[in-house]
């Protein structure tokens, strides 16, 4: 077994993650009025970068039109609240998901050409964008309400169009919007304000390539932490403080595995925590506490580009899957005497399950997603077993999907959006609905109720869901 496993010294904690992918077409981003500058970013545009001083960074900050809405509610990062890509709440029902016309929309937002899709926090909707005229990665916070902007963060970033620009979902807290740039920089805002807290530029402070596709990984906040996972040459993976950005540890990097477009997971098990990454050349997890390797192992790697993050399940399994004819793979940890190591339980052939982009969504016993091969929405139960699929006349493309009270919503790469039942019993179409126009609609929705926000290449568009809502 191509594995190796180390002795936990100290118990772990948890993590999320995530991803994003390709395409092209392009319309620049709105500027509003500019209030103020502030120091950060001060590398020539275009000039190569050192891999291991730390950059000096500056932006700029800009108060816009919007307002903050009076909306309760948060999907505050990758795959949402729990980071399962699902929403329960007994307070409301998709029975019907939506009427006859389909979701109404309450409003729209063009975007620089991209997959990154946002976060919401009370009233506020949060992303990254790209601005290709100014040659600037911008943070936006919008209304809720009516998506207008209530404040940007810009800073330069010279890149060329590959297939898509901004492609990662910031995250969220009390305090602060952290994002992760096409380039790997690192904003760390005052939600409320966009007052800058501390930038930082990955391939300068830790020497992280860039991935083919610019970076995919949505950051981790574990508490008073950022986890990231910068595949530098001494920092697989790293904690800093959210606060002040110090780096508090560095995981070491023995096998000078490379950054990929997944995102850190945590995992917990036997009462310790850890955090589970798909690097370049295999998967590690590292103890929560001080970023000690616990086991890495090269049974699970993609050849061609690493997108779905790990799947946490029950009893210490994880399900891995991948595309590129990369299938599937299911792990099992087995602990003792103070160690935790990986076992392979099986594997699933592409044929039977792969994922080019999306990660699954484990519910109520099973695993729901869209399989590469054929684009099916399939739904298999832990042993790898296929239970339905939803034929040849229902297909996904590389489209995302959510679960929000049982019901299963799925976008096709055209804007097509499909609600099924999450029912492991039969494939059951409830309705569809075309919501956007655009193409390669690749990017995760995100939901409160009576606001589901979904995008194209180009453009954010917000729906009454459930209706009425």
């Amino acid at each position: 077994m191509a594995h190796r496993v180390m002795p936990i010294l100290v118990p772990s904690v948890t993590a999320v993650a995530a991803v994003v992918a390709f395409a092209a077409w392009l319309t620049a981003v709105p500027r509003p009025q500019l209030l103020k500058r502030i120091p950060g970013l001060d590398k020539p545009v275009g000039a190569a970068v050192a891999a291991t001083s730390k950059a000096a960074l500056k932006g700029t900050l800009a108060a816009g039109s919007g307002s903050p809405a009076d909306i309760p509610g948060e999907w505050p990062r990758f795959r949402g609240p729990r980071g399962d890509a699902m929403f329960q709440s007994s307070d409301f029902s998709l029975d019907p998901p939506w009427g006859e016309a389909g979701p109404v929309k309450r409003w729209s937002v063009a975007l620089g050409e991209g997959f990154a899709s946002p976060a919401i926090k009370e009233g506020r909707v949060y992303l990254i964008d790209y601005d290709r005229e100014k040659e600037e990665d911008v943070v936006r916070c919008l209304s809720l309400a009516d998506g207008a902007d209530i404040w940007q963060f810009r800073y330069p970033n010279a890149i060329k169009r590959n297939h898509g620009m901004s492609r990662t979902i910031p995250t969220v807290t009390d305090k602060y919007v952290v994002t992760i740039g096409p380039k790997c920089h690192v904003a760390c805002l005052d939600r409320l304000t966009g007052e800058p807290q501390w930038l930082i530029d990955m391939v300068a402070e830790f020497g992280a390539t860039v991935p083919p596709w610019y970076a995919g990984q949505c950051p981790l906040v574990d508490g008073e932490r950022l986890i990231l996972a910068p595949g530098g040459p001494e920092a697989l993976l790293a904690a800093l403080d959210l606060a002040d950005g110090k780096v508090l540890w560095r995981t070491p990097n023995p096998r000078d595995w490379k950054m990929t477009h997944s995102s850190v997971v945590p995992v917990e098990f036997q009462s310790r925590r850890l955090y589970v990454y798909c690097a370049s050349g295999g998967v590690v997890a590292v103890d929560a506490a001080d970023g000690r390797i616990v086991w890495d192992t090269t049974e699970w790697k993609i050849s061609l580009a690493t997108v779905p993050s790990p799947l946490p399940l029950p009893d210490g399994r994880i399900f891995f899957c991948g595309g590129y004819d990369s299938g599937a793979l299911m792990m099992q940890l087995k602990g003792g005497d103070g160690r935790i190591e990986p076992d392979i339980l099986f594997r699933l052939s592409p044929a039977q399950f792969g994922s080019t982009q999306q990660t699954p969504i484990f519910y109520e016993g099973f695993i729901y997603g869209v399989r590469e091969k054929d684009k099916q929405m399939v739904c298999l139960d832990l042993e790898g077993n296929q239970r339905w699929s939803s034929g040849s006349q229902h297909r996904f493309g590389l489209g995302p999907y959510v679960i929000i009270n049982g019901v299963l919503l799925a976008l096709d790469d055209d804007g097509l959006l499909s609600a099924m039942a999450a029912d492991p019993n039969e494939f059951r179409l409830i309705g569809q609905a075309r919501v956007l126009e655009g193409h390669d609609c690749w990017g995760p929705p995100a939901f409160v109720p009576g606001y589901f926000l979904v995008r194209s290449m180009t453009e954010l568009v917000c729906l009454a869901l459930p209706p009425g809502g």
